[in-house]
């Protein structure tokens, strides 16, 4: 075992934690600009920038890329076990007293259910593929129609990001006006730090479109590199420690990578925003199981995905969604929270012990 070669892969690693967060924060803030200046639809906008996983979704292309399919496939299972288990948890954990949700939600929470299930008896059933990669990837685009379709018209509420509620609340405080909402539309370029809403709806002017575009572009750029940076340095660790790339996927990669979500439950709950933990969740984990599993399956090697999952990944993998359903109807008490997050815990610990591969 080379510790030197350790250290500088696992300071590799973090640093591209830091590129991947800063890329996706300026890939999703510009795109939402740019959209709003090209006149795009405020419904896909949110669709785009609330609950879509293009951390992920870069991890996964780079990880096939660099023939890591198993690496990829690890990610988006237990990135989707993270969200519930170990990021929805910390928002019940956060929030004060006992947390309802919406019809929104509860919606969200059923068609994550539905695709959930379906994946995983697919995969104990007939097995993984490039034609059941396809339908997910087509099944994410009819869930995009679908839910823009009821927000619309009024069926559904649009998922929220946590930075643009707390902006929204800001500006309400300011008394509201008709740059305020201007400003709500434009989430990166607006704080709560400003002294008033109009300051912000100035700054939201002061740069061009092409200025928006190239920001977009860089975060992109960000996205791609540091993509391949946390594939390519999580798979050396791997084969420092003697780990599978699926167990590593499944667990230091995908809790690295759904820290974003970590911190949404953990301020959301706080704030006593239910709905946005709950949207925030179901929206993250079914584009984690359409369409980043849909890249995985159409572009990864067919061979190594073949045995990349273990049944228990999978059970874990519905059991949480199921749970997480459950209490999104039902309602959840805090201490709910906590005994998700020591389910997670033991996930991991049997992941590193019983399932080490």
């Amino acid at each position: 075992m080379n510790w030197d070669t350790i250290c500088f892969n696992g300071s590799a690693f973090i640093a591209g934690l830091f590129l991947l967060e800063f890329g996706a924060d300026r890939f999703i803030d510009h795109t939402a600009i740019v959209a709003t200046r090209l006149g795009v639809s405020q419904t896909l906008i949110a669709l785009l920038t609330a609950g879509a996983e293009w951390e992920e979704l870069a991890v996964v292309v780079a990880s096939v890329l660099q023939k890591r399919s198993s690496l990829a496939i690890g990610n988006v299972v237990g990135s989707s076990i993270s969200n519930i288990l170990g990021a929805f948890s910390l928002g019940l954990l956060f929030y004060p007293g006992r947390m309802v949700f919406d019809r929104s939600a509860k919606l969200y929470a059923a068609i994550l259910f539905l695709i959930t299930t379906i994946f995983t008896i697919v995969a104990l059933t007939t097995g993984l593929g490039k034609v059941v990669g396809g339908l997910f990837i087509a099944a994410f685009v009819v869930y995009l129609v679908s839910i823009g379709y009821g927000i619309y018209r009024g069926v559904l509420d649009a998922p929220e990001r946590l930075d643009s509620d707390s902006d929204s609340d800001s500006d309400d405080d300011e008394g509201g006006n008709g740059s305020d909402s201007e400003v709500q539309r434009l989430p990166a370029e607006t704080s709560p730090l400003l002294a008033n809403g109009a300051q912000g709806a100035r700054s939201a002017h002061e740069h061009s479109l092409l200025y928006h575009t190239i920001q977009l572009v860089l975060g992109f750029l960000a996205l791609s590199l540091s993509g391949y940076v946390l594939s390519h340095t999580a798979a050396s660790i791997a084969d420092e420690f003697g780990l599978s790339n699926t167990v590593l996927g499944v667990t230091v990669l995908s809790f690295a990578t759904t820290l974003p979500e970590k911190f949404v439950a953990v301020i959301g709950g706080a704030r006593g925003h239910g709905g946005i933990v709950a949207a925030s969740t179901a929206g993250s984990n079914i584009f984690l199981l359409t369409l980043c599993l849909g890249v995985t399956l159409v572009a990864g090697d067919q061979v190594e995905l073949a045995d990349s999952v273990v049944p228990f990944e999978l059970l874990v993998t519905w059991a949480s969604s199921a749970l997480f359903c459950l209490l999104v109807f039902t309602g959840s008490e805090r201490w709910v929270g906590g005994v998700l997050l020591v389910l997670y815990v033991v996930f991991i610990v049997l992941e590193f012990t019983v399932y080490r591969r």
